[in-house]
């Protein structure tokens, strides 16, 4: 691999680093502290759980859904009644995800099935959901006080004998952190020889080999920051689980590589006998069951919730996508690109936010990033248009 082509391919990962370094000095440390490591996730977990279900949305030809922060509102506001009437956790869950459900199979089948543009729908959505929140809510701020519903997404994995959270010591997260940097490279390099005697190009030994010491080596060090405060959050855990299911089956299934086909080629597509419509529906179905869950955990992070929680979600999902590197046109973009997107726009707002700049100033450069990111993929892949 060249240097022009390992800028290429890797400009996000670098850009990241960049700007990591970059308010690590301008906030003269206070990025890299224990407490603030640790709530870079948490305060963008929402983003990184419905960028996988956006990235679906845009791989189907640079189709966005804009109802997301209106349905993870009212998924969140349905959580709160449930639990301010006395229902237990597991109903006002099965509540919120029901719902949510029932509006990823409505607007999947208005998209998919009766053909109404993705914009117009989810526009439309944007408004009803967020209108049906507040009438949930008799437009009211309640409370969420179950500990045993908090517990589920805001506490924190300590080990008795193990841990002592109330000297900010644990150091089973960085027992954790090993195991999986120890699991990730005994199965890098078992698929990478058993690519090897199938044949398979599978690059550079030396290249393929320091690409994964410095993920293990991040990995390390972010749980070594993790055993510094808290432990590892529960919600780390939420995050995990959709991203590996979302990288597994866009990467790995027939499936995934359906929504790459549609985005490529519809035409093509629908001729060798696969059903847009149905690729269509499951790309907005699960894209609003995401919104769903990532009320729940936006409720439980904030203790509360009120009409205007979600407001300009859907613009930090989508701005994560292009960011991370999906076409703007669709038919490309990958799981992993799109969280070091999410990472860089939460160090970004993070790291604003330590140093003091003005929420005007906030927007011009959050703006400005997006445009960067896809001026980058349209001139870098020579693209002018659809075709």
């Amino acid at each position: 691999m060249n240097f022009k082509t390992f800028i290429k391919k890797y400009t996000m990962v670098i850009a990241l680093i960049v700007v990591f370094i970059f308010f690590s000095f301008l906030t003269g440390g206070k990025l890299v502290k224990a407490q603030n490591i640790s709530n870079l996730l948490l305060q963008n977990a929402y983003v990184l759980i419905m960028a996988c279900g956006m990235l679906l949305c845009i791989l189907t030809g640079g189709n966005v859904d804009l109802s997301v922060g209106s349905t993870l509102c009212l998924s969140a506001a349905l959580a709160a009644k449930m639990l301010n009437i006395g229902q237990p956790p597991i109903v006002a869950i099965l509540v919120s995800m029901v719902v949510a459900a029932v509006i990823g199979i409505w607007q999947g089948y208005l998209i998919g099935y009766i053909h109404i543009p993705p914009f117009i729908c989810t526009l439309a959505g944007m408004f009803l959901f967020r209108g049906l929140a507040r009438v949930v809510l008799s437009s009211k701020t309640i409370s969420i006080q179950n500990d045993s519903y908090l517990n589920l997404f805001t506490s924190y994995i300590t080990i008795p004998g193990l841990d002592d959270p109330t000297n900010n010591k644990c150091t089973s997260a960085l027992v954790i952190g090993i195991i999986v940097a120890v699991i990730l490279t005994i199965a890098t390099l078992t698929n990478r020889i058993s690519q090897a005697k199938r044949g398979y190009d599978v690059g550079s030994a030396a290249g393929a080999i320091f690409k994964l010491a410095i993920i293990d080596v991040l990995i390390i060090a972010y749980s070594f920051k993790l055993s510094q405060y808290k432990g590892v959050p529960v919600m780390l855990i939420w995050i995990l689980i959709v991203v590996l299911i979302f990288a597994f089956v866009t990467s790995s299934t027939v499936f995934g590589r359906y929504f790459y086909a549609v985005g490529g080629n519809e035409k093509a597509t629908k001729l060798s006998g696969i059903d847009p419509r149905k690729v269509y529906f499951w790309a907005y179905f699960l894209m609003s069951f995401l919104a769903g869950l990532s009320g729940l955990l936006m409720g439980a992070r904030i203790g509360s919730v009120d009409g205007n929680m979600g407001n300009s979600f859907e613009m930090d999902a989508i701005a994560s996508c292009f960011i991370g590197g999906a076409s703007a046109y669709g038919g490309s973009g990958t799981v992993p690109g799109i969280m070091i997107g999410a990472l860089l726009l939460g160090v970004i707002n993070q790291g604003m936010s330590i140093y003091g700049l003005p929420d005007q100033w906030q927007y011009v450069v959050k703006g400005a990033v997006l445009l960067a990111a896809v001026v980058f993929d349209v001139v870098s892949n020579h693209k002018t248009g659809k075709s």
